[in-house]
């Protein structure tokens, strides 16, 4: 079976093709966001102008041609609406033109299942870590779970809203974690409950140290208190849950200091740990086709007129199979 997934829940228009859970492409076009952060209305412009060359790039790269697919699947949230709005629309026009049946994923299921495909897991604790969403996931039964998460914003949102405060170009995460390797600590305030976290407290003492103290110790600071809490809470999870299983997903799951702090956890209990190349963890249409091929293969699908987004789509409400 050969499936196209498209996603564009946010700055990212991706496209991925796969047969038989092999990827045979993924290819994206991201929003330039230097330092003014995302507008949902440009982003969808910018997505409407880009995805024609996106979904041929990704037939090309896949040797195939667009009538050979079998099957299509499309990001239906969480995300920005505008940015949806255009995936879904694409999605559904292929689905019309070709007659081929559609489902729509979950995003966090999408950087979940790809994360356990390449980590080669399958039952673990995620810890799903994007711009908009920071949540430890476990599965029970037929449906995911969220067993902790942020109880404001997401950790990427923490380092962008910094960064753009800071005036750092680009305003994202990357950045700050750049500067953060000639950096000292600095105490900061730190917010676990349980397996909850909150992150605004943290934004708020850093942006107050700006011009105050060097630049280069409030991004290492900030870092490692913001690492510091969600592993925290994640390996609480794994040892209340006694999970032996743990991967990291989204677009944070790109810092090599978040994956080498998980990874030591992981070896003083004795869990297996594992996660996708930074490729697969930066928001891709190959996730959605993997998920899409999957429920379609079960049968999942839903009728063109049916097919919607849906905003705040949390994973509690995805179908698994």
């Amino acid at each position: 079976m050969l499936v196209i997934g498209i996603e564009s829940s946010a700055h990212t228009f991706g496209v991925g093709i796969v047969s038989d859970s092999k990827i045979l492409a993924n290819e994206k076009e991201m929003y330039p966001i230097k330092d003014k952060g995302m507008i949902p209305s440009k982003v969808a412009m910018f997505h409407i102008k880009n995805f024609s060359k996106v979904i041929k790039r990704a037939l090309e790269k896949a040797n195939i041609k667009i009538r050979d697919i079998d099957g299509i699947s499309y990001t239906m949230g969480p995300g920005m609406g505008p940015s949806l709005q255009v995936g879904e629309l694409v999605a559904k026009t292929l689905a019309k033109e070709l007659k081929v049946p559609i489902v729509p994923v979950n995003h966090a299921m999408g950087h979940i299942e790809i994360a356990k495909h390449f980590g080669n897991l399958n039952d673990p604790i995620a810890l799903y870590v994007s711009g908009g969403n920071s949540q430890i996931i476990k599965k029970f039964e037929n449906r995911y779970r969220v067993i902790g998460e942020t109880l404001d914003i997401g950790i990427g949102n923490l380092f962008d809203n910094f960064a753009r405060e800071a005036k750092l170009v680009p305003a994202w995460g990357s950045t700050v974690a750049k500067l953060a390797e000639k950096g000292k600590f600095i105490e900061m305030p730190y917010t676990v409950k349980g397996m909850d976290f909150a992150f605004t407290g943290l934004l708020t003492y850093s942006k107050k140290l700006i011009g105050k103290v060097p630049l280069e110790d409030i991004c290492f600071s900030l870092q490692e208190t913001a690492f510091s809490m969600v592993c925290e809470a994640t390996e609480r999870a794994l040892l209340l849950t006694n999970t032996k299983e743990l991967c990291v997903c989204g677009g944070v799951a790109q810092s090599k200091r978040l994956k080498e702090m998980l990874s030591k956890i992981a070896k003083e209990n004795n869990i297996k740990f594992g996660y996708a190349p930074d490729e697969y963890n930066a928001d891709n249409g190959a996730m959605i086709a993997y998920v899409g091929e999957k429920l379609l293969k079960c049968g999942i699908s839903k009728n063109v007129e049916e097919c919607s987004i849906k905003q705040r789509y949390r994973i509690e409400d995805a179908i698994i199979c």
